[in-house]
This record gives structure tokens, C-alpha cells and sequence, in this order.
């Protein structure tokens, strides 16, 4: 009887506790500026497959062309309709999306910049990025280096006004070379003398190509190009191989997609930067589950590396070989 009397008063005692329901699966988001973009398609790639190992649920979208930024505006609105607690985004134009940035983080979103920070960089919790001020400088002193003291006349082909990456990669690319610069805070574009023309390309081949056409018409003795991805700088080699000066000319870039790397391997293309937009995004998902559990978020800037790739090494600038760069690049291989 003693032991029906406890048995009885623990069942009360249990039926009088509120166990905590099981913790819903986090829903984070991705929005990217395109979904076609190879570098974008590797960023989906890790965030999925990171999603998967951490038990969240994804969720991703992307502006109909990179500076959508009414797509990504609509992209957060619907993400926080759904559910999403963390939102991962590669901004399209820095400082328009910042004010629903800034709604979505007063509701209790976590907004995580990938790639690209915003401007300023603090309307995200975080950016986990390359830092692209480097990725830009390690071309440039691969460029000195390989031009051994030779007088030069560069072109650089960029992305567009005030783009804090297009900035970053082109001053760093001027810092590396030893000239006039601007450093890794200011968006504005140096132009020492020795760059003799400037021309936007918006990372697009067949841009690129004509830019580099118009430089030349400007300036046929151009013997160092600039680039800001892989695919402006074979946009450029066309114009070089069309004018009948690819061999007298060094071409560098950043970005390390495949065909980018397939590229150097062929010496369209000197030495690029290679960025890892997997880990970036990989990276994201795990903060984002992080603070759906424990509600910590992650601050400031978290950099996801860079390697110089180039087909042939030269001495006193550390590189790796195309092998390595077709090991980790992104795209098809």
C-alpha cells in the first residue's frame, strides 16, 4: 500500500511539471545576388549541404541579376514570413538594402553578410568574407615581381562605382604593386599614373572585352591588365589575343573558379586569387544554428582565406600550383 501511496505522488508530481516541447529544426536563409553565377551555385552548395549535417532547414533565393536589390529586399520579407531566424545574404548594392537590414535584425533576425559587407559594414552581426584587399594585393605583388622593374602601363578592369569589394581588390592590387593606393576602408578607386585606363567590366566576359578593346584603342602599349573576376580577364585575353598582343601582356585577377584556374594553366591568365565561397557559407549555416540554440550570434569579420594560384611561381611571393587550385576551386571542373 506505502509503495502504491509513492508511486501515486510521483506520477502527480511528474503531471504537475512542464517539460520543454522538442526545439523546431532552425530555418536559416540564403540569398545570394544571382543563382547562376558558379562562385553563388558553390556558396548554395555548402550552405545545403551544411544545413543537412546541422539538422536546419534552408531556405535560399537571389536577385534576377547581381545590383536586384528590390529582389533581395523581397528575399528577406518572405524568409521572415517563413520562419527564418538567420538570414545569410551576398548584398547586391551595399548601402540600399541596409535599411530592411536593419528591420529584420529588430525583429530578432540574425543577418550574416557573406562575400560582400554592407556599407557601413556594422547594419550585418557579422561578414564571413575573403579579404579582398589582400586577394587584390598578393596579384600585385606577383605582378612586380614578374615584371622585374620594367616600366609598366596597366588597365584595370573593375567592377563597378562603389563597390566595397571591386575597391578592396583594385587598391589592394595597387598597394601590392608598391603604388599610390588608398587603403582597405575607402571605396573610392586609386588612380596613380601608371594606370593608364580604367574601365568598368560589372565582372561580365563579353564587358570585359570590350573594355579592354576601348583601353587599347586608348593606349596600345598596355603591359599589365587587372581584372576583377577570371571572367572579365578572359574577356580581356580575347581583346589581347584579337589585337595580337596576348604574349606581350601579364594578365591578373581573383576568384579561383575553375575555368579561372583552367585558364592560368593555359597562360591566358598569370596568377588569380583563389576565394572559397563553400566555407563561407558553410560557415554561415553553423552561426546561424549556433544562435538558434544557445542564442549567441557571431560579431565583426571573419576572413575564409585566400590562396595565389599561378602557373608559374616566382621568387620570394608564396603561391600554389594549378593542381591545388583545380583541387579547391568552384564551378564546373
Amino acid at each position: 500500500m506505502q509503495r502504491t501511496h509513492i508511486a501515486i505522488a510521483i506520477a502527480i508530481l511528474l503531471g504537475s511539471i512542464t517539460f520543454p516541447a522538442l526545439a523546431a529544426e532552425p530555418v536559416i536563409g540564403l540569398i545570394t545576388k544571382t543563382e547562376t553565377n558558379p562562385f553563388f551555385v558553390k556558396m548554395k552548395e555548402g550552405a545545403t549541404a551544411e544545413a543537412k549535417a546541422k539538422g536546419a532547414k534552408l531556405l535560399s533565393a537571389a536577385g534576377k541579376t547581381d545590383g536586384d536589390n528590390a529582389g533581395q529586399v523581397t528575399a528577406i520579407e518572405n524568409m521572415i514570413a517563413a520562419g527564418a531566424k538567420t538570414i545569410l545574404i551576398t548584398p547586391s548594392d551595399s548601402k540600399a538594402i541596409v535599411p530592411t537590414i536593419k528591420k529584420a535584425r529588430e525583429k530578432g533576425v540574425l543577418i550574416i553578410a557573406l562575400d560582400s559587407p554592407t556599407e557601413p559594414a556594422n547594419a550585418t552581426d557579422a561578414l564571413f568574407a575573403t579579404d579582398n584587399y589582400k586577394a587584390g594585393m598578393l596579384v600585385g605583388e606577383y605582378a612586380k615581381t614578374s615584371l622585374a622593374g620594367k616600366p609598366v602601363k596597366i588597365a584595370t578592369l573593375d567592377l563597378f562605382p562603389g563597390h566595397p569589394v571591386g575597391a578592396q581588390r583594385h587598391n589592394g592590387f595597387l598597394k601590392g604593386f608598391g603604388l599610390q593606393s588608398f587603403d582597405a576602408n575607402n571605396n573610392q578607386l586609386a588612380k596613380p599614373a601608371e594606370v593608364v585606363c580604367m574601365a568598368d567590366s560589372f565582372g561580365d566576359q563579353a564587358k570585359g572585352q570590350t573594355a579592354m578593346e576601348n583601353c587599347l584603342q586608348k593606349n596600345p602599349d598596355i603591359n599589365l591588365v587587372y581584372t576583377i573576376n577570371e571572367p572579365a580577364a578572359a574577356g580581356a585575353f580575347n581583346a589581347l589575343k584579337k589585337a595580337g598582343k596576348e604574349k606581350g601582356v601579364l594578365v591578373v585577377s581573383v576568384d579561383g573558379g575553375c575555368q579561372g584556374i583552367r585558364d592560368v594553366a593555359a597562360g591566358k591568365i598569370a596568377a588569380t586569387s583563389q576565394q572559397y565561397p563553400l566555407k563561407m557559407a558553410a560557415m554561415g549555416v553553423a552561426a546561424g544554428v549556433e544562435y538558434a540554440k544557445t542564442g549567441k550570434k557571431p560579431s565583426g569579420y571573419t576572413d575564409t582565406g585566400v590562396t595565389l594560384i599561378a602557373a608559374k611561381p616566382v621568387a620570394g611571393v608564396d603561391s600554389k600550383d594549378t593542381k591545388t587550385g583545380m583541387d579547391l576551386c568552384w564551378g564546373n571542373k
